[in-house]
């Protein structure tokens, strides 16, 4: 995620980190030389390009600047749910973490380390790392290490162990159903988190954009040749800029636990969940937290 005060002109003008730019430099290139030799034929041979009119292309030009705000609203949505559902995360964890305070250290030491273990875990499973290495670093060997889905199975276990100490005598029902909330809360977060990155948009809708916008492009230079002239390179790329570089940062939001500069700070949540359990079990030797390198919070 870009991490920047307001940008100001010189950002404005030049900031190249946390920008599409780099993505599609190579599109704009093309554009750029399109332009260019669309001047070049016009000067070469006047009047080629005077039946095209730019008329045609300022309708297309709406009409696509709305379906695509459509997409990016909706890969925006993804984002931001995604975001929601890891605040919903971290509240869960340190609800947890609050409400073991009576807890014999050892069965606590078991819960907090298992959230973290859990943190980690999905954070790994929704980048496609190997979930069970980092799962182990918190909570080590276990069953869970052998399930399907390691990240539920370590919730299990630990639904089961606060299932052991209700029945044990140790917590009563009340304070029971008060800890399965949290870990049901939990097993929601990453259900949803699960439901975005399982489910993209529909791919016939981002390839009928991708395909509008490209052609748009490569065709405006010719409707502006003969009118503009050398000035058909400013409208152009600058059109050209906008379109590509809203389809480039819609891909980008549509999978917002991914490691694109755009995607949510998932290793500086999880770092924070780590934290805060480690230092409710009254370590103090924390991990340091994790923070923005060249404005990007990873």
């Amino acid at each position: 995620m870009i991490v920047r005060p307001r940008p100001g002109l010189m950002d404005v003008a030049f900031a190249l980190r946390g920008s599409v730019l780099p993505r599609i430099k190579g599109r704009l290139a093309l554009i750029t030389l399109l332009s260019v030799a669309a001047v070049m034929t016009a000067r070469l041979h006047p009047g080629i390009f005077s039946q095209i009119s730019a008329i045609p292309f300022t309708l297309m030009g709406i009409a696509l600047s709305v379906f695509m705000s459509f997409r990016n609203n909706a890969c925006y949505d993804r984002w931001w749910e995604g975001r929601k559902l890891w605040g919903s995360l971290i509240i869960a964890c340190r609800s947890l973490a609050r409400r073991t305070t009576i807890l014999e250290m050892a069965d606590r030491r078991l819960v907090l380390t298992g959230l973290c273990g859990f943190t980690a875990g999905l954070a790994a499973r929704l980048r496609g790392a190997d979930e069970r290495a980092a799962i182990a670093r918190h909570a080590g060997d276990g069953p869970w290490l052998g399930a399907v889905n390691p990240a539920d199975a370590l919730l299990q276990h630990l639904g089961r162990h606060c299932l052991l100490l209700m029945q044990d005598g140790r917590i009563g029902a009340i304070h029971h159903s008060l800890l399965e909330e949290q870990l049901h809360l939990l097993a929601q977060v990453q259900a949803g988190c699960e439901r975005i990155q399982l489910t993209p948009l529909p791919f016939s809708y981002s390839l009928l954009l991708h395909r509008t916008a490209t052609i748009f492009c490569l065709t405006l230079p010719f409707a502006l040749a003969g009118a503009l002239g050398w000035w058909t390179l400013l409208p152009a790329v600058l059109v050209s800029y906008t379109f590509f570089g809203l389809d480039a940062l819609g891909d980008q939001l549509e999978d917002p636990f991914g490691l694109e500069p755009n995607d949510l700070p998932i290793d500086a949540m999880t770092r924070t969940v780590e934290r805060e359990m480690l230092s409710a079990l009254g370590e103090t030797i924390l991990p340091p937290p994790i923070e923005a390198k060249a404005n990007i919070l990873t």
